[in-house]
């Protein structure tokens, strides 16, 4: 099978979640004999951070502007067994067009839904999103489940939905020796993003000044003299991906927070609470319908509400937080790594139309 996609970035991890999942999925399709065509447009801030000219299992086209790759484009989308838009692609529009007209499957990959739904909701522009909505696809995937799926057909027109969630690549993300500069009580992973700040107040910094014999570390782009640091945290404005193991793995415990749009919306697990368990470190994380569905909250992950659960979670000690991590690794492996996606993608694109029953299952978290 050849797929073709339109994406964001494949090439920088940098200020996007977008990299790692596309990176872990190629690499999980092209085991399974698929052949990947990214088109990536070259934008500078991400030209600046490349950290992979080179996409395993992907044949990576970068291009100044549309018009000059168009040709090209519509000759790999000719050729495809199937062709995908996705959220945030800077020509979505006009590769929707090119996609829905040219393509023997034509799919849209929603992998913000939640920013998606809620910038309709308030009446805003969505420059990624085709002016007539979704419906000349065929296959619409969300990143999220639960009742966005409803929502994509609702307000978009969808004819077809399913999600396809987070997930790691085992080969990618596994327990690996510590490394000093890494090793802390409690870390945090992520950029930043004013609509989740609360949580990483309420459950990181907070927890940190309240505990200054503790060592906290804070990885992410975006962090300013505003935030509340105190002299016992660490800060790296970006941990490439090649660090990402080596960075969960000398955490006793890391924090999961979730972003207030997909909280709200329930069944958008982060692409960072996959790798973090898969690397066999204890996910503390705050709570959202559906979480239960891909950990078992006590067992696999430690939620907290406030501060205090925060620091009761720190305190459970060296042996019961290696239990929960191993415990989330072991559920990961099961259902959660990129040749599952991978799985679930092909199985979707095998077949033209989803019985109630396969939606259904898809939408609890298979």
């Amino acid at each position: 099978m050849k797929l073709v996609v339109f994406g964001l970035t494949i090439s920088s991890s940098w200020g996007n979640g977008h990299a790692t999942l596309w990176r872990g999925l190629v690499r999980a399709l092209a085991a399974r004999g698929c052949k990947v065509v990214f088109f990536e447009r070259d934008v500078s801030w991400y030209a600046q951070h490349r950290d992979l000219a080179e996409p395993p299992g992907a044949e990576l086209i970068l291009y100044s502007d549309w018009d000059s790759v168009r040709g090209l484009a519509e000759r790999h989308v000719r050729d495809a067994d199937a062709a995908m838009v996705t959220s945030y692609c800077p020509d979505a529009r006009a590769a929707s067009d090119l996609v829905c007209e040219r393509a023997v499957q034509a799919l849209f990959y929603d992998m913000d839904t939640p920013v998606t739904l809620s910038r309709l909701e308030a009446g805003e522009a969505v420059d990624y999103l085709p002016a007539q909505g979704l419906d000349a696809f065929d296959l619409v995937l969300s990143y999220t489940g639960g009742r966005a799926l409803t929502e994509l057909k609702r307000r978009l027109g969808a004819r077809r939905t399913a999600p396809l969630y987070g997930h790691v690549d085992p080969q990618t993300h596994r327990p690996t020796a510590p490394r000093e500069r890494f090793r802390c009580a409690l870390s945090y992973l992520g950029t930043f993003a004013g609509d989740r700040q609360a949580t990483v107040k309420t459950l990181f910094a907070e927890p940190a000044q309240r505990r200054p014999d503790l060592r906290f570390v804070l990885g992410g782009s975006g962090y300013g003299a505003d935030f509340p640091w105190s002299d016992n945290i660490w800060f790296m404005d970006h941990v490439a991906p090649p660090d990402h193991a080596a960075f969960f793995s000398s955490s006793a415990l890391t924090l999961n927070a979730t972003r207030r749009d997909m909280a709200a919306m329930g069944w958008c697990p982060s692409g960072r609470l996959f790798e973090a368990a898969a690397c066999g470190t204890p996910v503390l994380s705050d709570a959202w319908e559906g979480l239960d569905s891909f950990f078992t909250p006590g067992r696999e992950i430690l939620i907290a509400n406030d501060a205090d659960d925060a620091l009761a979670a720190l305190d459970l000690g060296e042996t019961e937080l290696a239990k929960v991590g191993r415990r989330a690794r072991e559920r990961v492996l099961d259902e959660h790594t990129s040749s599952r996606r991978a799985h679930e993608l092909l199985t979707l694109l095998s077949s033209r139309t989803t019985g109630p029953a396969a939606e259904t299952g898809l939408a609890r978290g298979l």
